[in-house]
């Protein structure tokens, strides 16, 4: 500025130096002035128009520089607000056990302790056509705890809200962004030993949302009831540790925090958090690649400059995935034990264990139920039977049909696993489930010593108890009888055979259920007293039905156990459960299977209805009159031409089918002569199994109060028969 007036009075002067001198000194200075102003007009113009020029644009840059300002933070305002705001959680449950509907009770419970609402749904009572995408507006954050039930098919709770998130992320009158603006998290409950379908649901409701435009807050995460392949161990650890990850994301989202980029952006371009070093890669499966959220870290690819994948790269990447996956479990496989190779011997492929089988979860509940767990795959527990003898009042049914004697009986079970989870499974299914062994081995002698320990600890608490018999209390203490049927496959155990031969040399008769899943070790397995073999259904359909076996070639293993039980020469029993409505109605198909297997004997039993289960449709609908378990047993030993009725016991819904070979001159031989079986036991053991037996060698007479269509039905005379009656009160007064 002050150059532009230098240069204006330089201008000035020259004018006025122009002027005649004699001129000059004839005027007055004021007359001068305005002269000299007159004729420096157009510079004085010029710099006046250039003063405002320049002073209009700086003005013009900051009035510019203050609204950009402005609207920046503004925008910034408004991006902060729709992050920060969370105004609630809403908590989705689809169960039905109760596991994943005591997972969100225990969520919401921690959300509230974050100081935000938290709101519990059952599937079943909200209708997502008229209340989801509500949630894309309401600024809250939606969670669902999903499990995954029979063949990959959602619970029944949530049976309409997943078919009805199918439907909607494929019809195009809903549009791909119907649920843009939902941020949601999803935990799925699955059990890997059904691996065709393991997590199915979990994995469909993530994949529909993001079809459908809902964003994902964090990864989905998976829960496993299967404790050998479960991440952190069991079911409750895996919720346990996707709870920490979604409470630290909800704390982040009220916060107002963005999760920052790792530096793996798909596309090029700036990124302020580029980082040079390429990220690591590692891809549990497939569904990684396809499944991985906007919203979350993406895992490196081979060529992370490339934006976009040939189709021949992608199959490179997909191999390499699968090569990786089966290297994975094949390390892991090397821990387990391969029932396909044992013979009575420990086989494991690597010194390290696998882990145990009882979890603290699965401890405390069996523990609540009864049971005494022995090591970390064991248990024991007390039949109702056996207290029922110690007072007299009656034995159950293999004491009528095969003589035992029940308050000398053991029940237990060296493998709580199995390999089925039968819809009348009386312990409601909190056993674990597995086709093979995968899990921490305890040694066979310490097993058989804690079971005998514990059982006698339980007898000894009778002692004294008002109506146990002094002499049954004495004999109690003293095992006789081993019922390997408590709960779980037993077969499973990879030393069932050193277990059962334990159980010989102190004495102790062997009564071995098993599940007809298992053929080869059902023909590798040592002589028992005698072999079950459960028979719940006559057809594939039915057993698929009523077993839900884990084994996809269940038919198959069952046909060839029935087989493999026709092979044994000692007792062999085919057991079947009726349940009405269910099984009853396949009397063909049922004499099918008998001559497949030619059993001993065929116990025929009426289910027992053991309370209302969650994991479970039955009802007391279900369970049979006893008159209905004899019509059915009628009709099926008409169709047997080697088979007839021998025995009945009437308290216990049960009757015996029994070979012929077992009636001696008109009479029943159904019960066993167990000091017998021992010496033929312990010769067959002594020789090396050169010395065989069979059934008959050690058959006893069966005592008339036994037999079908006596008087007694089965119960003991010797025993006296307590029958409870309701009390009347007493209304009488004074």
């Amino acid at each position: 500025m002050p150059t532009l007036f230098v240069f204006i009075a330089l201008l000035a002067s020259r004018a006025s130096a122009s002027e005649p001198e004699a001129s000059r000194d004839a005027r007055g200075p004021a007359e001068s002035y305005l002269r000299w102003l007159w004729h420096s007009r157009l510079y004085l113009y010029s710099a006046a128009a250039l003063v405002f020029g320049l002073w209009f644009l700086m003005k013009r840059k900051r009035v510019s520089k203050d609204e950009g300002a402005d609207k920046a933070a503004e925008k910034n305002d408004r991006e902060t607000e729709e992050e920060v705001h969370v105004s609630g959680v809403k908590i989705f449950y689809g169960s039905q056990t109760g596991t994943a509907k005591g997972f969100a009770n225990e969520l919401s419970e921690e959300v509230r302790a974050l100081g935000l609402p938290a709101e519990v749904t059952d599937m079943k009572d909200y209708d997502p056509d008229d209340q989801l995408a509500d949630e894309c507006i309401s600024k809250s954050v939606c969670v669902f705890l999903v499990a995954t039930y029979t063949d990959g098919q959602p619970t029944e709770n949530a049976e309409w809200f997943c078919k009805w998130l199918e439907e909607a992320s494929t019809d195009f009158r809903y549009g791909k962004t119907y649920l843009k603006g939902l941020r949601y998290a999803v935990f799925g409950l699955g059990n890997s030993v059904y691996a065709g379908h393991y997590n199915t649901v979990g994995k469909n409701v993530d994949k529909w949302l993001w079809m459908l435009s809902g964003r994902r807050i964090m990864t989905r995460g998976e829960g496993d009831c299967n404790v050998v392949k479960s991440r952190n161990g069991s079911i409750q650890a895996d919720f346990l540790a996707w709870k920490v990850k979604f409470l630290n994301r909800l704390k982040a989202l009220a916060k107002g925090e963005k999760k920052s980029c790792s530096g793996n952006c798909k596309l090029e371009g700036s990124c302020k958090n580029k980082e040079t070093k390429a990220s690591p890669q590692n891809h549990s499966s497939e569904d990684d690649l396809i499944e991985s959220s906007s919203d979350e870290d993406e895992a490196g690819l081979p060529d992370e400059k490339k934006s976009v994948l040939d189709v021949e790269d992608l199959g490179n990447i997909m191999n390499s995935v699968k090569k990786a996956k089966s290297k994975d479990e094949g390390q892991r496989d090397g821990r387990m034990v391969k029932l396909s190779k044992l013979n009575g011997v420990q086989k494991i492929e690597d010194e390290g264990e696998g882990r145990e089988m009882i979890t603290p979860a699965l401890r405390e509940a069996l523990t609540k139920q009864g049971y005494k767990l022995i090591g970390s795959h064991s248990g024991v527990k007390l039949c109702r039977w056996t207290k029922s003898m110690l007072r007299g009042r009656g034995g159950c049914y293999k004491h009528t049909f095969y003589g035992i004697e029940s308050h000398r009986c053991m029940e237990t079970t060296p493998s709580l696993a199995c390999a089925n989870k039968c819809v009348f499974c009386w312990r409601h299914h909190t056993n674990p489930v597995g086709t093979e062994w995968r899990w921490k081995l305890d040694p066979a002698e310490k097993i058989l010593q804690d079971a005998l320990e514990k059982h006698q600890n339980m007898i000894r608490q009778f002692r004294g108890v008002p109506g146990v018999k002094p002499d049954r209390y004495e004999e109690g203490l003293a095992v006789k009888h081993c019922a390997l049927s408590l709960v779980g496959e037993p077969i499973m155990y990879p030393e069932i055979n050193t277990f059962i031969r334990l159980l010989h040399r102190h004495h102790i008769s062997s009564f071995l259920v098993t599940n007809a899943q298992f053929p080869q070790e059902i023909r590798s397995l040592v002589p028992v007293t005698q072999l079950y073999v459960s028979v719940d259904a006559s057809t594939k359909d039915s057993l698929k039905k009523i077993d839900r076996p884990l084994f996809k070639d269940f038919w198959p293993r069952f046909l060839d156990s029935l087989r493999a039980l026709g092979e044994k020469r000692q007792r062999t029993v085919y057991r079947l459960t009726l349940v009405k409505a269910w099984n009853v109605e396949e009397m063909q198909a049922y004499s099918e299977l008998i001559a497949l297997g030619q059993p001993d004997f065929i116990e025929v039993k009426g289910v027992t209805y053991c309370g209302e289960s969650s994991a479970s449709s039955l009802t007391m609908a279900n369970v049979p009159w006893h008159q209905e378990v004899v019509a059915f047993v009628q009709q099926l030993a008409d169709m047997l031409p080697e088979y007839e009725i021998a025995c009945e016991h009437e308290h216990s819904n049960c009757l015996l089918i029994a070979h012929t070979k077992f009636k001696v001159d008109g009479e029943w031989w159904t019960w066993i002569d167990y000091e017998r079986f021992q010496e033929l036991v312990q010769a067959y053991d002594e020789s090396g199994g050169q010395q065989s037996f069979s059934a008959l060698d050690y058959m006893a007479k069966t005592p008339s109060w036994a037999l079908f269509g006596a008087q007694e039905q089965g119960f003991d005379p010797a025993e006296t028969r307590f029958q409870r009656r309701n009390k009347s009160k007493d209304i009488t007064g004074c």
